[in-house]
């Protein structure tokens, strides 16, 4: 039960931010804190902590202009703290991100009367190792394989690498660079930060010598001080897939708020698919056939070590030729016997269902049983140099000998499990009943070589976000300006495996929607004739008025360069294409122009329907060329789509309508950013009016002012 004095406490605290910055309480806000706080503090949980009540998790839609950060944050830390417990605060993009480290949390700490530390969290590749900076500075690397194995893979380094590591080692040593990536004030290429940092399998942690002035570990240090912790969606996932409490603090010691939740099931997805190319897994087995005559010089003298090694040969020998066959069954698969034609860039082939032919599927068990071994394999030597390191165990082998070599073993032992991972899903039968894999093969060149890859993926994330995510927290909030679909929240449920049994609210808006007009006008079309739809953008782009400032929204790049190709000239001159600037460029010219007093029109491509920010007279008009449904190419999207229909679903109306809800919602979204916003949506695609989900669609949008033009 929220008691009194911790609803005093939050009370107190929202009321002295306001005061201090000069705001008025805004109703959707107070009813975010209210339901944030009673659905937190309601948690039973026994003496040790541990949560026993299954009603953990609120899902809040909140609008843009609701305040939402300081909602959560003013309700969510004061219980974390009352439950001894620490906040996360994970965001799916990097302006967010910023935005509540730099700017909410300072704001809170300064004016809330909270006391409270913050601090960000980061993976471990986004630190510099100072073992590996230390070995480049010297120009002498402490294990030439792992550099030529490591340089291989990367395609070469940067030719100002040794520069690089000059600057980078002063910076750190007096303090100026804390030793992560982002921070550096240059971007860096991968190929170089490769060689600079680490992963968790190859770090030795604190049996290595720089342990005391790790950059990773001081962060660390830092979080485990910390009330509130800021990362991202890929971090909480990454973490929760290594067991959790790795890089975080154990999921039950957690309460998490994941802002922009609608991209938590795709970023989860991510994280549990698997792609192999054949090619590139035969070079990384080449390298290390050629490295076992060091292998053994260096560390046979071991028993154990010996042992291993002395099997290693017969594995690969035995991988290698089941690839090449792998590689050449792909092919016939694919209908490409001869790989790409002329021309072609690329060609995918999904097996539909997700059911690969028998004689692919044993013989991706023989490749799984031999990933296995070496897996193993590579494990057990990893181990053996990690004992090593350890004064108080004699394993036979000096530490000097075994700290060379363990970074190349842990390395090729994350191959090999990566391997192992996609050769299982494609042994494995899926359940029957259950939502299948969905597995394809892509055909493409890599550094002008021909690659064959493999990949599979899980249709849905549900299942493993229920158990390793919603069932192991203490707390969770789920928010974000668009997480309902045609005003429901069953999508999201379904994607993120979000049980009904939690707490959800859509919130009500401080905007006054009837500022703005939704417009179907007479030049909108049926898409499905491509020539006519392009002729009435264009039509209809000639006709904007001299000083408006408009974003038109593409579903595909090859209209936008048709319709921008086919423009008048004067027009083509005021329109500031996507795919020919960068965005930080695109936008900075644009708000000159209006600056100016002159019109700007911004052609973009679907990701500029979400996360675009321009209020006031920087954006008067939204076009949305063609209802946002999802391009059919995707093989996931596919796999689930078929097993949906062999169940007796209507795909399109349970996945394709609902997402492209979601969709419209976020572009149209674009334009109302401020109370005092004004301006248009165009709709020029008829389809809303002529087809039996159009209305939904409609249905599911503020409540602008419409107008509806007959043909």
């Amino acid at each position: 039960m929220l008691d009194d004095v911790l609803k005093g406490e939050i009370q107190g605290a929202y009321r002295r931010v306001l005061e201090a910055q000069g705001l008025t309480p805004r109703y959707g806000q107070r009813l975010m804190i209210a339901e944030i706080a009673r659905t937190l503090s309601a948690i039973e949980a026994d003496d040790a902590g541990r949560r026993l009540s299954d009603e953990h998790v609120c899902v809040l839609e909140a609008g843009t202009g609701t305040g939402k950060t300081l909602a959560y944050l003013l309700a969510a830390l004061p219980v974390a703290k009352a439950r001894g417990k620490r906040l996360v605060v994970a965001t799916a993009t990097i302006a967010l991100q910023e935005q509540v480290l730099l700017q909410d949390l300072p704001t809170l700490k300064a004016h809330s009367g909270l006391d409270f530390d913050y601090a960000l969290a980061k993976g471990r590749g986004r630190y510099v190792c100072l073992t590996r900076l230390e070995q480049a500075l010297d120009g002498v690397e402490d294990n030439p394989t792992l550099s030529l194995f490591e340089q291989s893979l990367a395609q070469g380094a940067g030719d100002h690498f040794q520069a690089l590591v000059q600057e980078m080692a002063e910076a750190y040593g007096s303090g100026r660079w804390e030793g992560d990536r982002e921070s550096w004030p240059e971007a860096i290429e991968d190929t170089d930060w490769r060689r600079l940092t680490i992963d968790h399998r190859q770090c030795t942690n604190r049996r290595c010598g720089h342990f005391g002035a790790c950059a990773f570990f001081r962060a660390r240090r830092d979080l485990e001080s910390a009330d509130i912790i800021v990362a991202n969606h890929d971090l909480v996932l990454a973490d929760l897939s290594l067991g959790g409490g790795v890089v975080l603090p154990p999921p039950g010691d957690c309460i998490y708020v994941f802002d922009e939740g609608h991209h938590l099931p795709d970023k989860a997805l991510n994280h549990f698919a698997h792609r192999v190319g054949i090619n590139g897994t035969l070079r990384w087995l080449g390298n290390l056939k050629k490295s076992l005559t060091e292998l053994n010089q260096a560390l046979a003298i071991q028993p154990a070590l010996a042992r291993l090694l002395a099997g290693l040969p017969e594995t690969i020998a035995a991988l290698e030729p089941r690839l090449g066959e792998a590689f050449s069954f792909g092919h016939q698969l694919a209908g490409r016997q001869h790989g790409l034609e002329e021309g072609e860039e690329s060609h995918q082939h999904r097996f539909e269902m997700g059911r690969v032919p028998d004689a692919l599927r044993q013989h991706a068990g023989n490749l799984l049983v031999g990933f296995a071994e070496l897996s193993r394999t590579l494990e057990t030597m990893s181990d053996i140099l990690r004992e090593s390191l350890d004064p108080d165990k004699h394993t036979g082998l000096e530490r000097e000998q075994a700290e060379a070599w363990l970074p190349l073993l842990a390395l090729l032992h994350g191959r090999a499990l990566e391997a192992h991972g996609l050769w299982e899903a494609y042994a494995e039968t899926d359940m029957e009943g259950e939502a299948p894999r969905a597995r394809w093969l892509t055909l493409e060149r890599f550094g002008g070589d021909p690659e064959l890859v493999f990949s599979a993926s899980p249709v849905s994330a549900a299942p493993t976000l229920a158990k390793s995510l919603w069932g192991s927290c203490f707390g969770a909030v789920v928010t974000s300006a668009t997480l309902t679909a045609l005003g429901r929240f069953e999508r999201l449920q379904e994607r993120a495996g979000l049980a009904n049994r939690y707490r959800y609210q859509r919130l009500p808006s401080p905007f006054d929607y009837s500022r703005a007009v939704l417009s179907v006008p007479r030049e909108a079309v049926d898409p499905g004739d491509r020539d006519a739809h392009e002729r009435a953008i264009v039509d209809f782009v000639s006709g904007l008025g001299n000083k408006e400032a408009v974003l038109m929204l593409f579903s595909s790049r090859a209209q936008l360069r048709a319709v921008e190709k086919a423009l008048p000239a004067k027009w083509r001159e005021r329109v500031l294409a996507q795919d020919r600037l960068p965005k930080r460029e695109l936008i900075e010219r644009h708000r000159a122009r209006v600056d100016a007093g002159e019109g700007s029109v911004i052609f973009g491509l679907a990701s500029f329907a979400e996360g675009i920010d321009l209020p006031g007279d920087y954006l008067t008009h939204v076009v949305i060329t063609r209802l946002p449904f999802a391009v059919p190419d995707d093989p996931v999207g596919a796999t689930l789509a078929e097993w949906i229909e062999s169940r007796g679903g209507n795909p399109f109306m349970r996945i394709s309508v609902p997402d492209a809800s979601i969709k419209l919602v976020q572009a149209c979204g674009r334009l109302i950013r401020k109370e005092a916003d004004q301006g248009r949506i165009t709709l020029l695609d008829r389809r809303v009016l002529t087809r039996r989900y159009g209305q939904a669609l409609l249905d599911a949008l503020p409540p602008f002012r419409r107008e509806i033009e007959s043909v």
